[in-house]
């Protein structure tokens, strides 16, 4: 799930921007199948210190931690670039088609290339190191410091408030606490637009678009496809959801025909709604689905959820978590410092050191989230015998899709049995429920995991410039998602940048890809468990034949083209949102009946 806001940031390679030593020069003799394998073999070893530092600054912020994870970061993005300058002297020359796709990776690696300027390539990794760690560390102070709220608390007020203007502080008090990224965002820009520029990319957002096996514009035109065949259901959803808000916060507020103030969904993004459930809710009372109590009064803590979810995976034959999981993850917010909430997985040292960073509090979408980054971890010990250039997700929409489709199978039916919910007999009504919570969380997220590359893509071409940053955020929030600021929103501010994503670096359409493919592979793993009936129902708990049939999927990394690899599950070389609209489509007829008549669009 994405309110993670990462979900994830640092998923393991991809040649992340780990920490190595300098790259000896290639030697005359060194053929190029050898100089991929001498690659992937210091890149293995050295990759330690990269991943140590991340993870000391993510768990632990402070001056010290932020400039060891800088000087790793600056070691990196040298030896990143050398390597990649050495690869150029095998072009034309004969390799195995694993070294040729090892190599074409390679000059993917990072999400943020260094200029060839040592100077520069210091100042690009300390302005990553700073957005990152003052993203951790920021706060709302209203009334001074005693006054202070960070992010987990400012998302609770969204999450639980129905009081407009306590949800308009909360929300224009985290936004406000974005404007001191914009400088550095700005030079960030042009420091990585270098970077690509010197891979031969003409900006960074041509490089990112790249990384999918097909050229950059032909993927510009895939991600528009893919959303064409999503959109109507979303609009659909966003005419009820607006009508219902009207009734509570009045129509003067949440006016017909407009775009819904941004901070009435019950999240600081918008991005997922499924936090305000209970005012959408079509049937009230319904089969209620309150997993939140059970939790509590099941005495779920942290690591009581992390267990189900693990139970759930080996329940379709995947392995258990190494005892070192439990020791080394951080599955509670400390009390002594600061630390990056954000749910994120992480391979630590390509072999069984895999961890969750994350402050745990017993909800259901909580619960859910935890599932989700088990998926990155499965994922990182499924491909872990692959060599180094090939870990990681067939695309990155991949790697977040495995978890996303285990949350697919969080039945109510599954919940029952594992005792969160009481066991009923499914109704009309309680389906017409379950499936608006779930698409408050699935169909509300497509617009928004769009628009964010979408929006970066432009800056980092110039189609954006630094004076117009804020109004072309809001522009694309308005057409895709038709969210509105509630309150005037100037240059002065930069709302991008409240959002983790942006200020971490973290490229956004794998979530996009990821809320498509999920379904994509959930039908074809009920197919493979002999499930028979509607695609809603399947749960492929307790399957170890669909288990099987995953787990062959993710043991092959980035060995081949992802549209290989979903050939081998899903027969089909495409990705492809029908199987969403299959899913959905009870909740779809029962939309446009009660949108009949209704102001709809904006």
């Amino acid at each position: 799930m994405i309110r993670v806001a990462v979900r994830r940031a640092r998923v393991a390679s991809a040649v992340a921007l780990v920490a190595l030593a300098a790259v000896p020069a290639v030697s005359s003799a060194e053929t190029a199948d050898e100089f991929v394998a001498r690659l992937n073999r210091q890149f293995a070893d050295l990759a330690l210190e990269w991943n140590a530092a991340g993870w000391a600054q993510a768990t632990y912020i402070n001056v010290d931690t932020q400039l060891l994870n800088a000087r790793a970061t600056e070691r990196w993005l040298a030896a990143f670039s050398k390597a990649v300058e050495e690869a150029k002297a095998f072009e034309g020359q004969p390799m195995s088609p694993a070294s040729k796709r090892s190599i074409e990776l390679l000059k993917l690696g990072v999400a943020a290339p260094a200029p060839d300027d040592a100077a520069k390539r210091a100042e690009l990794a300390t302005l990553l190191a700073g957005m990152e760690a003052r993203y951790g560390s920021a706060k709302y102070c209203p009334q001074g410091p005693g006054s202070c709220r960070d992010e987990v608390q400012l998302k609770s007020v969204l999450e639980k408030s129905r009081n407009y203007d306590e949800l308009l502080d909360a929300w224009k008090g985290w936004h406000d606490a974005a404007r001191p990224l914009r400088a550095d965002y700005e030079r960030y820009v042009t420091l990585a637009n270098e970077g690509a520029r010197t891979l031969g990319y003409g900006d960074l957002g041509a490089m990112w678009r790249s990384g999918y096996d097909m050229p950059a514009d032909a993927f510009t035109k895939e991600a528009a496809r893919l959303y064409s065949q999503v959109e109507p259901l979303y609009k659909e959803l966003h005419c009820y959801a607006r009508g219902r808000l009207a009734k509570t916060y009045g129509a003067d507020k949440v006016p017909a025909g407009k775009p819904i103030p941004a901070h009435l969904l019950g999240n600081m993004w918008a991005q997922q709604w499924d936090a305000v459930y209970e005012l959408l809710e079509p049937y009230p009372g319904v089969s209620p689905l309150d997993v939140d109590s059970a939790l509590v009064a099941q005495g779920y803590d942290a690591v009581k959820m992390t267990k189900s979810a693990e139970a759930f995976y080996q329940s379709i034959a995947f392995p258990a978590l190494p005892q070192t999981f439990w020791e080394r993850s951080m599955l509670t917010q400390p009390r002594d410092r600061d630390v990056q909430c954000h749910a994120s997985a992480w391979e630590m040292n390509g072999k069984d050191d895999v961890r969750i960073k994350m402050c745990i509090r017993p909800t259901y979408e909580e619960l859910r989230t935890i599932y989700h980054e088990l998926g990155h971890v499965y994922y990182y010990l499924w491909y872990r015998d692959q060599p180094f250039l090939f870990k990681n997700g067939a695309h990155d929409g991949f790697h977040e899709a495995v978890g996303d489709t285990v949350n697919l199978s969080m039945t109510p039916a599954y919940l029952a049995q594992i005792g969160l919910v009481p066991r009923s007999t499914p109704s009309r009504e309680a389906l017409i429920n379950q499936q608006m919570k779930m698409a408050l969380e699935k169909i509300a997220f497509l617009p928004f995991g769009k628009l964010i590359d979408e929006w970066r893509w432009k800056v980092f071409s110039g189609q954006v410039t630094p004076a117009s940053y804020n109004a072309a955020w809001w522009a694309l929030r308005e057409k895709y998602q038709g969210v509105a600021p509630p309150v005037t929103r100037t240059e002065a501010d930069f709302d991008p940048g409240a959002k983790y994503h942006v200020p971490g670096n973290v490229p956004y359409t794998r979530y996009f890809l990821s809320f498509i493919v999920q379904f994509q592979f959930q039908k074809e793993l009920c197919e493979a468990a002999g499930f028979k009936g509607p695609l809603y129902e399947c749960s492929i708990y307790g399957n170890e034949a669909a288990g099987r049939k995953f787990g062959a999927m993710l043991a092959k990394g980035a060995s081949q083209p992802w549209q290989d690899t979903l050939f081998e599950l899903a027969g089909t070389r495409e990705m492809d949102g029908s199987a969403i609209l299959e899913y959905f489509a009870p909740l779809r007829g029962w939309l446009k009946e009660q949108n009949k008549g209704q102001q709809c669009g904006w």
